[in-house]
Protein backbone atom coordinates (compact mmCIF):
# COMPACT_ATOMS: atom_id res chain seq x y z
CA UNK A 1 0.00 0.00 0.00
CA UNK A 2 1.32 3.91 -0.86
CA UNK A 3 2.04 5.84 1.65
CA UNK A 4 2.05 9.75 2.17
CA UNK A 5 5.53 10.80 3.82
CA UNK A 6 7.16 14.29 4.45
CA UNK A 7 10.66 14.56 3.73
CA UNK A 8 12.12 18.25 4.20
CA UNK A 9 8.13 19.58 4.42
CA UNK A 10 7.43 18.36 0.69
CA UNK A 11 4.58 15.43 0.82
CA UNK A 12 5.87 12.49 -1.21
CA UNK A 13 3.48 9.49 -2.14
CA UNK A 14 6.02 6.46 -1.89
CA UNK A 15 4.99 3.46 -3.69
CA UNK A 16 6.03 0.09 -2.08
CA UNK A 17 8.05 -2.45 -4.34
CA UNK A 18 5.66 -5.08 -4.36
CA UNK A 19 2.41 -4.57 -6.50
CA UNK A 20 0.96 -3.76 -10.47
CA UNK A 21 3.30 -3.38 -12.74
CA UNK A 22 3.67 0.46 -14.19
CA UNK A 23 3.53 -0.26 -17.66
CA UNK A 24 2.41 2.80 -19.13
CA UNK A 25 -0.34 6.36 -18.86
CA UNK A 26 -3.11 4.43 -17.24
CA UNK A 27 -1.11 2.99 -14.34
CA UNK A 28 0.50 6.91 -14.10
CA UNK A 29 -2.56 8.47 -14.67
CA UNK A 30 -3.88 6.12 -11.51
CA UNK A 31 -0.46 7.07 -9.37
CA UNK A 32 -0.86 10.53 -10.11
CA UNK A 33 -4.58 10.94 -9.06
CA UNK A 34 -3.97 9.15 -5.96
CA UNK A 35 -0.89 11.09 -5.41
CA UNK A 36 -2.75 14.67 -5.86
CA UNK A 37 -5.94 13.54 -3.91
CA UNK A 38 -3.49 12.96 -0.86
CA UNK A 39 -1.41 15.94 -1.42
CA UNK A 40 1.89 14.79 -2.69
CA UNK A 41 4.23 16.91 -5.10
CA UNK A 42 6.32 13.70 -5.73
CA UNK A 43 5.91 10.21 -6.12
CA UNK A 44 8.36 7.79 -5.51
CA UNK A 45 8.29 4.71 -7.47
CA UNK A 46 10.49 1.69 -7.16
CA UNK A 47 12.53 0.11 -9.90
CA UNK A 48 11.23 -2.64 -9.14
CA UNK A 49 7.34 -1.53 -10.00
CA UNK A 50 8.43 -0.71 -13.47
CA UNK A 51 7.64 -2.71 -16.52
CA UNK A 52 11.12 -3.81 -18.60
CA UNK A 53 9.72 -1.33 -21.69
CA UNK A 54 10.11 1.64 -19.28
CA UNK A 55 14.30 0.88 -19.40
CA UNK A 56 14.05 0.21 -23.07
CA UNK A 57 13.65 4.15 -24.55
CA UNK A 58 13.05 2.86 -27.91
CA UNK A 59 9.45 1.55 -26.86
CA UNK A 60 8.74 4.78 -25.38
CA UNK A 61 6.92 3.87 -22.29
CA UNK A 62 9.02 6.51 -20.15
CA UNK A 63 8.83 9.42 -22.19
CA UNK A 64 5.34 8.46 -22.01
CA UNK A 65 4.75 7.91 -18.38
CA UNK A 66 7.38 11.31 -17.41
CA UNK A 67 5.17 13.38 -19.93
CA UNK A 68 2.00 12.53 -17.82
CA UNK A 69 4.01 13.57 -14.57
CA UNK A 70 5.38 16.55 -16.18
CA UNK A 71 1.72 17.84 -17.62
CA UNK A 72 0.03 17.27 -13.89
CA UNK A 73 3.49 19.15 -12.35
CA UNK A 74 3.95 15.90 -10.17
CA UNK A 75 7.38 15.29 -9.48
CA UNK A 76 8.63 11.59 -10.47
CA UNK A 77 11.23 9.95 -8.85
CA UNK A 78 12.54 6.40 -9.77
CA UNK A 79 14.00 4.98 -6.61
CA UNK A 80 16.46 2.01 -6.72
CA UNK A 81 19.39 0.88 -8.83
CA UNK A 82 19.22 0.81 -12.47
CA UNK A 83 23.20 0.05 -13.21
CA UNK A 84 22.17 -3.06 -15.58
CA UNK A 85 19.91 -0.85 -17.80
CA UNK A 86 22.00 2.28 -17.97
CA UNK A 87 25.32 -0.51 -18.68
CA UNK A 88 23.48 -1.83 -21.86
CA UNK A 89 22.05 2.06 -23.03
CA UNK A 90 23.76 5.01 -23.66
CA UNK A 91 20.69 6.88 -24.74
CA UNK A 92 19.40 5.68 -21.65
CA UNK A 93 22.29 6.96 -19.41
CA UNK A 94 21.94 10.26 -21.31
CA UNK A 95 18.14 10.17 -20.46
CA UNK A 96 19.00 9.84 -16.52
CA UNK A 97 21.73 12.48 -16.59
CA UNK A 98 19.37 14.77 -18.28
CA UNK A 99 16.51 13.80 -15.46
CA UNK A 100 18.62 14.30 -13.24
CA UNK A 101 19.55 18.10 -13.73
CA UNK A 102 16.00 19.15 -13.52
CA UNK A 103 13.58 19.56 -11.17
CA UNK A 104 10.81 17.23 -12.49
CA UNK A 105 12.07 14.05 -12.64
CA UNK A 106 14.98 12.10 -10.73
CA UNK A 107 16.30 8.37 -11.00
CA UNK A 108 17.76 8.24 -7.45
CA UNK A 109 19.57 5.27 -5.14
CA UNK A 110 17.71 5.13 -1.93
CA UNK A 111 14.97 7.64 0.11
CA UNK A 112 18.28 9.39 1.49
CA UNK A 113 19.57 10.88 -1.70
CA UNK A 114 15.93 12.07 -2.33
CA UNK A 115 15.96 13.63 1.02
CA UNK A 116 19.10 15.73 0.17
CA UNK A 117 17.55 16.74 -3.07
CA UNK A 118 14.80 17.52 -1.23
CA UNK A 119 16.45 20.03 1.31
CA UNK A 120 17.62 22.62 -1.37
Amino acid sequence: MSTLTTIHDVPVFLCPSEGELIAGEREALDLIGNASYQGAQWVVIPVERLDEAFFRLRTRVAGEIVQKFVNYRMGLVVLGDISRHTAASSALRDFVRECNRGRQTWFLADVEELGERLKG
